[in-house]
């Protein structure tokens, strides 16, 4: 009852300011100041309720709209996604480091130089950066979707700057990648994962050895002073023709290339190196790599504007529920 003598005052109070009366502007604004006065002492210590329609009409409220229930279940659903395949990432090079007995004693001093540590190191990050997205998203945890958003700004930065250096440094980065290439070529009877990823660049790009197919000297077992039957040879995956008559693999076709001139191993095992056959597949397709790239950072950046606009409304919503 007291709040309808209020709204009736205040709606009075209006009507004579809309239609004031002559010598009245003094009358007004006092019984202004007594209405205000009395509404600031009704509530609490009347016994009024918060939630009457005089405090509901100026409390204001904060409600998800369905952009934002969309924005939230998108985000989780993508890095629910996402950490599941960095889980699976993180097994398979867990599972590829103690199926090869990497941590052994004897082979642990090689392991920084073992293709599974990418792989390991890889699916770590990816699980525990998706993870906070997704738990963030999920819980409305601001801090940790604070945390998520970071992480893919220093991410977007980390890949820019290294495009911008790979680009600017190509003749660094090619000693890099031929420095790379030697020690996979050294290990290649020993390392599995390093053999099977040079047998790959060899076979698909058609190339043999670093520079050259006498770059497998460097290996002991294809070294010309090695006693077994590899020496002065190189891997089948240099052979122009690896398969005999078509159908049977043949491991041997590579023996005693090295002792071969040019011109006669160039109809038995390909001559160039594996990379120049780098730097032509990348001129190839640099459009291709260009595309990609601008899709992957376009994601990420859409990602953290997702982020934000979703943090905006749990912030909203925390304060004004």
């Amino acid at each position: 009852m007291f709040e309808v003598e209020l709204l009736l005052k205040n709606y009075d109070i209006k009507l004579h300011f809309l239609f004031p009366k002559a010598g009245s502007t003094k009358e007004n604004v006092e019984e202004l100041s007594h209405v205000t006065s009395e509404f600031h002492q009704a509530g609490p210590n009347d016994g009024q309720d918060n939630n009457s329609p005089v405090f509901a009409s100026v409390q204001p409220h904060h409600r998800y709209s369905l952009i934002d229930y969309f924005l939230k279940y998108f985000l989780f659903l993508c890095n629910l996604v996402f950490t599941v395949l960095g889980l699976v990432v993180l097994g398979l090079g867990m599972w590829g480091l103690i199926s090869k007995e990497s941590f052994a004693q004897e082979k642990i001093g090689s392991i920084g130089t073992d293709p599974m540590l990418i792989l390991v190191t890889l699916g770590f990050v990816l699980t525990l950066l998706c993870l906070s997205g997704c738990v963030g998203a999920l819980r409305e945890n601001c801090s940790l979707l604070k945390l998520f958003s970071a992480a893919v700004l220093v991410l977007i930065t980390a890949q820019v700057l290294v495009a911008i250096m790979a680009y600017s440094l190509g003749d660094q980065v090619g000693g890099y990648l031929r420095s790379g290439m030697l020690a996979a070529m050294v290990r290649y009877q020993d390392d599995l994962d390093l053999r099977f990823i040079t047998d790959e660049i060899q076979s698909n790009l058609q190339c043999c050895g670093a520079d050259n197919y006498r770059d497998w000297e460097i290996n002991i077992y294809y070294n010309c002073s090695a006693p077994g039957v590899l020496a002065c040879g190189v891997p089948a995956t240099c052979c122009v023709d690896p398969l005999e008559n078509g159908t049977v693999w043949n491991s041997q076709c590579g023996v005693g290339a090295q002792q071969l001139d040019e011109f006669t191993a160039q109809s038995v095992i390909f001559l160039g190196g594996c990379l120049g056959g780098i730097s032509r597949w990348i001129e190839q397709h640099e459009g291709l790599i260009g595309t990609v790239g601008i899709v992957v950072l376009g994601v990420q950046i859409l990602t953290v504007f997702i982020t934000t606009r979703l943090l905006e409304s749990i912030q909203w919503y925390k304060v004004y529920r």
